[in-house]
């Protein structure tokens, strides 16, 4: 980790983990948007009401928050190699049954599990921090996040294409399928060329599982305060599901579900405050500490920079084919142009990060996202099309921006604590998504990208309030109970 290049097209030691980490991404996020660019034939074929619709919208996120922190969880312990190997291989098997339903309620089920895909995300960035020092890490983050989230507009660039090729009422069907046969073979291939960790180095595990480390009483309550938003999306599910609104759920399986996300809420603040009481009783060492309002901050920007993506990319293909007067097809490659700027944005915002600072970045991000929303809620049918895909473009170069310069601060948090950072922000992007989405089904698309624009503005005012640089240096505690000093600057 010494070595001070960054040899973009070598093969060998951490750019053979950084190739491999962005490409098993590629292939997750291929597989989690492979239904986005096909939606119109879906509802064709199905009959979808603009209810469906929507509710599939929903479901498609709606499991990825949980499990982002579950796997956030299992990376720190089990270690990236067998964890992404493991998402990869289940999420393929679960693709394989999407591409097989015959009704409504087998494409939601499906929908809804294969939104456990989403969570591979969290998994490169633990290891991708175990391979770059921190010069390099913005964009080593950048690259893997930016790249690997391309996926989501390759499918968009492609499957529609893939579809037509195959032809015939079937055709969506083995494209879809072809995403999950590939997960399923990369799963093999990540498994056996990926490793945790460079020779002699140590992977830092947390200290007790089951909920992130916090360092202060007042931190400790703010984590609490953090997590509740988790919980509340998931609520938000079921109501909107439910039959005051979508009239997907009866009243009784409403009610369940409620009771189970009530079951997980008073878990989670449980195995809190087993890792955590201790705070109360006596503090921690100085050197052991950190700022968990970074985290909060990084969970909020990353809700306005990803979050927002998810729920555009969803509506995307979508929003184009009812504004303008344009094929299915043509409709799914503007759509997927949103996550085209991913090749060059995550990078280029990891980039800026590790040469101008996190802060500064974060903040020239989120102003870049206002002001492109903002002026997307002013498309209209009368705008000429290259006109209203040059702004989602522009817009799209800040999110994604603003994507890479989260990242690129989550691994200098916490080494020992990556993974569960990194899957809290990853959440809350999905909580975004929920919230987002809802939103979409109760207003115009206008005043949908008003509302995103606005969200960045508070998200830019708290950030410009509150978030640090990262300390030069962290500390972790070597199992043998020395402590060791990292440096992060």
């Amino acid at each position: 980790m010494s070595d001070p290049s960054f040899r973009l097209l070598s093969f060998q030691g951490k750019t053979r983990i950084l190739h491999l980490s962005w490409m098993a991404f590629f292939i997750s996020f291929l597989v989690w948007f492979n239904h986005a660019p096909l939606m119109a034939t879906l509802r064709e074929q199905f009959g979808l009401s603009d209810a469906e619709v929507n509710t599939l919208l929903l479901l498609n996120v709606a499991l990825t928050i949980p499990a982002r922190i579950l796997i956030g969880m299992l990376v720190d312990t089990l270690g990236p190699r067998r964890v992404y190997a493991l998402v990869l291989a289940v999420s393929g098997v679960i693709c394989l049954g999407f591409a097989m339903a015959t009704s409504f309620q087998q494409l939601a089920i499906s929908r809804f599990l294969l939104g456990f895909v989403g969570a591979g995300f969290v998994v490169g960035i633990r290891l991708i921090s175990e391979w770059y020092p921190a010069r390099e890490l913005g964009l080593a983050e950048g690259i893997y996040g930016g790249w690997g989230n391309f996926g989501a507009a390759f499918a968009g660039l492609s499957l529609p294409a893939l579809a037509l090729a195959f032809g015939g009422d079937e055709g969506w069907r083995y494209a879809i399928a072809c995403t999950g046969v590939i997960a399923i073979l990369y799963a093999g291939v990540f498994y056996l060329l990926a490793r945790d960790t460079p020779k002699g180095s140590t992977y830092f595990k947390p200290k007790k599982g089951g909920a992130m480390e916090v360092t202060s009483r007042g931190d400790f309550v703010l984590y609490g305060l953090m997590n509740l938003p988790l919980f509340i999306a998931l609520a938000l599910i079921v109501w909107k599901l439910g039959p005051a609104n979508l009239a997907m759920l009866d009243t009784t399986t409403s009610y369940l579900l409620y009771a189970l996300v009530t079951i997980m809420m008073a878990g989670q603040f449980l195995r809190i405050w087993q890792v955590n009481g201790h705070v109360f009783r006596q503090p921690v060492p100085a050197f052991d500490r950190y700022p968990f309002k970074q985290v909060a901050l990084l969970n909020l920007t990353y809700m306005a920079s990803f979050g927002s993506e998810l729920a555009v990319v969803s509506m995307l293909p979508l929003y184009f084919l009812d504004t303008f007067d344009i094929s299915p097809v043509l409709a799914g490659l503007l759509g997927g142009s949103f996550a085209l700027m991913n090749l060059v944005g995550r990078p280029g915002g990891g980039y800026v990060a590790d040469r101008w600072g996190r802060k500064l970045t974060t903040l020239i991000t989120l102003a870049g996202i206002a002001v492109g929303y903002l002026l997307m809620g002013q498309i209209t049918s009368d705008w000429p099309l290259v006109l209203a895909v040059a702004l989602v473009l522009f817009c799209s170069v800040f999110v994604q921006a603003g994507c890479g310069a989260v990242y690129a601060s989550v691994p200098l948090v916490k080494r020992r604590l990556t993974g569960q950072v990194a899957g809290m922000a990853g959440a809350y992007g999905n909580v975004g998504g929920v919230v987002f989405l809802l939103v979409l089904s109760l207003v115009s698309p206008a005043l949908f990208f008003v509302v995103l624009g606005g969200f960045a503005l508070v998200i830019l005012a708290l950030v410009g309030l509150f978030m640090d640089e990262p300390d030069p240096q962290t500390s972790e505690v070597l199992p043998d109970g020395t402590v060791r000093m990292i440096e992060v600057s």
